[in-house]
């Protein structure tokens, strides 16, 4: 109920204008409809929770994974140095 009120507040929705918006729901629809739209309405907002969480933790787990290379990279041993030198620059030309 809190996220109903939530949603109320938020669009600037005093007491009247919820009660004139439940009685056209009322009316267009009927009450014996109402549950049934209650329901599909409240799976809806299910799936686009899991899908957001789901995005959420994607993202942590994509921001978490480079720090977790870089400290791989650093356990790992140094490169051997080059055995060859560069010529030096009157050479070269």
């Amino acid at each position: 109920m809190g996220t109903l009120l939530g949603i109320f507040l938020f669009l600037n929705l005093g007491g009247g204008e919820v009660l004139l918006i439940l009685l056209v729901v009322l009316l267009f629809f009927g009450s014996k409809s109402i549950p049934d739209l209650a329901r599909g309405l409240g799976r809806g907002l299910r799936e686009i929770r899991e899908a957001s969480e789901s995005i959420r933790s994607e993202i942590e787990h994509a921001a978490a994974a480079p720090e977790k290379e870089e400290t791989q990279e650093k356990e790992v041993a140094p490169a051997p140095e080059q055995t060859e030198r560069p010529a030096p620059l009157d050479q070269q030309f």
